[in-house]
């Protein structure tokens, strides 16, 4: 009985599993903003750049408890062994000296004479000790730390950005992997389109030799020619799974969970107007630039921080204690002896044998670095973005002479169609106009690919992506 028992709960645990297993996996129908919001919530990238921002929040609440009150509180207790004692210089030395210089004589009638006698010591504590007390300080004026409440507020601005950066950043290259997957789309309709005319001409190339009317070699072409097209219809689907995991990937979406792509390649505008470069403060919008603003203020509140190193400092400062003392341990704290003292204290800075005034001048140093660096990415945003500008204006030119080559490579198969169904042409001819219609499509899809990423490359270079 108790192994049908064991049988029955290991069995129901499989069924469980196995229920588990086959459920079905979610199922989202994402446009592409949806896509994007998503991964807001779910990109690691992301999620890390937030949790960086409360990484910085904690940060300048620590630097903000600097300048508050600082309280301790402090409990001892020690058991002499063996207690400490001063030692002093035996005082009868010196009397028995001024006695011999007097002359005078002891009871034998002898001039008492000076002698060396061993020092004396005295134990000025009992063996039990125990101490109890609270001390405050609190900064009056600090230079360092009022330019440090500053370059905290300013770290955390560094990672706020830092978050927006990682927001642009995913905004990106789920647009490009939504792209793809449209592009890999719209690729398989024109495979299936193409193979669809091929299977009508397989079927009456083959109909027609059976008349006597094609030669079987002709049917042998055009076979060859439409299982090559299978097999990159077949390659392109098994690489648009793999786009969408990729899409998944950029979005931080489980790669076991579903999406169905609501957006189409013709709600996409290619508007020539976008690629205007008039604007030139666009660099101000790119987040590139925001960051290296920030880094060099942060790099001028290290300079001001060292400039501080010179200046005084005066802090308040105070302490109130309890002792106790005594032989035995059972009386130890039978009497209180309290102090408790309050203070200023001002420390001046002297000299410090030249390390603060290098230090300055290794952090103005870091300033004009920094400054030169905010240059060197005004200027490379600037080359960026006429390089985007120029790509996109090629790829949207190209996808429309691509276009148009397309719809001539499929006016020619149409008209060799029609001259070898009447004779005046030869099966040859249909099939390099086919083969020159499957080239069109693929370029099309290429210009179309290109367009699609140039467009997103010119967004991001403009600082249009936020």
């Amino acid at each position: 009985m108790k192994r049908l028992l064991i049988i029955l709960l290991l069995t129901s645990i499989g069924l469980g599993s196995y229920a588990q297993q086959a459920a079905p996996a979610t199922v989202h129908n994402f446009s592409l903003q949806d896509c994007i919001n998503y991964a807001y919530e779910h990109q690691d990238t992301v999620k890390n750049a937030i949790l960086d921002i409360k990484s910085a929040e904690y940060k300048v609440r620590e630097t903000t408890g600097i300048g508050l009150p600082q309280i301790n509180g402090v409990a001892s207790f020690q058991d002499y062994l063996k207690t400490p004692s001063v030692i002093f210089p035996n005082f009868a030395n010196g009397l028995y000296q001024i006695l011999n210089q007097e002359g005078v004589k002891d009871k034998n009638g002898n001039v008492i004479q000076a002698v060396n006698l061993p020092p004396q010591k005295l134990s000025i504590y009992q063996p039990y000790n125990s101490n109890l007390g609270l001390s405050l300080s609190q900064i009056l004026f600090d230079g360092s730390y009022l330019v440090g409440l500053k370059a905290s507020r300013t770290y955390k601005e560094l990672s706020q950005r830092a978050y927006t950066r990682s927001k642009i950043d995913a905004k990106v290259n789920v647009t490009k992997a939504y792209y793809q997957v449209l592009v890999s789309n719209e690729q398989i309709k024109l495979l299936d389109a193409d193979l669809a005319q091929l299977k009508q001409q397989v079927d009456q190339t083959a109909a027609e030799n059976k008349q006597g009317f094609a030669e079987k070699i002709d049917v042998d072409r055009i076979t060859v020619q439409y299982n090559n097209l299978s097999t990159t219809r077949e390659n392109t689907v098994r690489l648009l799974v793999l786009n969408y995991e990729m899409l998944k990937f950029q979005m931080g979406m489980p790669v076991n969970e579903e999406i169905t792509l609501t957006d189409k390649l013709a709600d996409v505008n290619f508007d020539g107007s976008i690629a205007d470069g008039g604007d030139t403060t666009f660099y101000h919008n790119r987040i590139e630039y925001n960051l290296e603003e920030t880094n060099v203020r942060l790099n001028q509140l290290d300079v001001q921080n060292k400039k501080a190193r010179f200046m005084p400092n005066l802090m308040l400062n105070g302490s109130t204690a309890a002792a106790f003392q005594s032989s035995t341990f059972g009386t130890l704290f039978k009497y209180l002896y309290p102090s408790t003292y309050i203070g200023i204290t001002l420390n001046v800075p002297i000299f410090s044998g030249g390390q603060h005034i290098n230090q300055l001048r290794q952090s103005q140093i870091e300033v004009m670095k920094s400054q030169n660096d905010l240059e060197a990415i005004h200027n490379g945003i600037v080359l960026q973005a006429n390089a985007a500008r120029i790509s996109y204006i090629n790829s949207i030119k190209s996808l429309d002479n691509q276009k148009q080559s397309q719809q001539l490579a499929q006016e020619v198969l149409r008209v060799s169609k029609i001259k070898y169904q009447q004779g005046v042409g030869s099966s040859i001819e249909v099939t390099q106009a086919q083969t020159e219609l499957e080239s069109a499509d693929n370029q099309y899809i290429q210009a179309l690919y290109n367009a699609l990423i140039s467009k997103v490359d010119l967004d991001k270079a403009y600082g249009r992506i936020q």
